[in-house]
């Protein structure tokens, strides 16, 4: 799917549903989106995994990529155990399958996607580099993703993508 390109309509309708734009000056844009990531005291987790699943270097990549990145909070949430197996080194296809659900590779900011689900109808769908199909909608104002996981700060933007902190762990379909 290719990502829409902002318009004045989709910059109101960004105002309109209360996301919070947190990108930095252009000068101090972070290089990557692993950048980011690794500066953020609330993704620590999200850097082991990341690390662990030897996608560090992908993702330092020119892109572009658009992250979803949940924080040490959603992977908290996990069923017991279930992080700490994902960890294991010889668990790394599965959690490079699981991580592949969190990346599009593609940069869409907050109001590409807000326009993309106006588009839609209320609803738009996007498939992620690990085969992800994730249904974006917005509901109370949040950007949603799967109806479950919520868009908790948007564009954080890197020289290669950007990233959108999320508050749930994106599971590949078994």
């Amino acid at each position: 799917m290719t990502f829409l390109k902002t318009t004045a309509a989709a910059a109101t309708a960004l105002a309109l549903t209360g996301f919070a734009t947190m990108a930095p000056a252009q000068d101090a844009m972070p290089a990557t989106v692993v950048d980011i990531v690794v500066g953020s005291d609330a993704h620590t987790t999200l850097e082991a995994a990341v690390i662990a699943a030897g996608l560090a270097e992908t993702l330092s990549g020119e892109g572009p990529f658009t992250v979803f990145a949940p924080t040490d909070e959603a992977f908290a949430a996990l069923p017991a155990g279930a992080l700490e197996d994902a960890l294991k080194p010889e668990n790394k296809e599965m959690l490079t399958s699981i991580l592949g659900c969190h990346v599009v590779g593609a940069k869409a900011m907050a109001a590409d996607v807000v326009k993309m689900v106006a588009d839609g109808n209320g609803m738009a769908e996007v498939t992620t580099i690990g085969n992800c199909a994730l249904k974006l909608s917005v509901m109370d104002g949040m950007v949603k993703i799967n109806d479950s996981v919520t868009v908790t700060a948007a564009d954080l933007e890197a020289g290669n993508g950007v990233v959108h902190v999320i508050d749930g762990v994106l599971m590949p379909a078994m």
